[in-house]
């Protein structure tokens, strides 16, 4: 679990990167353009809920010590 939930957070990472280059930026909801703005979200909300499950097994672990 150490070396998974890192390894998620770096291909939601570069998922995002690259969805952020498929984006036209001239006209972001259209076409292909929307895909990629919807895969940036996905990857962006991917991220944050990797972060908040470290975090919390960081405060568990904390609460297990005491």
């Amino acid at each position: 679990m150490k070396i998974i939930l890192p390894l998620f957070m770096a291909l939601a990472i570069v998922s995002c990167i690259f969805n952020l280059t498929q984006i036209d930026w001239g006209d972001p909801v259209t076409g292909k353009s929307s895909v990629a703005v919807i895969g940036v979200m996905a990857s962006a909300s991917a991220f944050l809920l990797l972060l908040i499950l470290i975090l919390s097994k960081r405060v568990a672990q904390k609460l297990k010590n005491r």
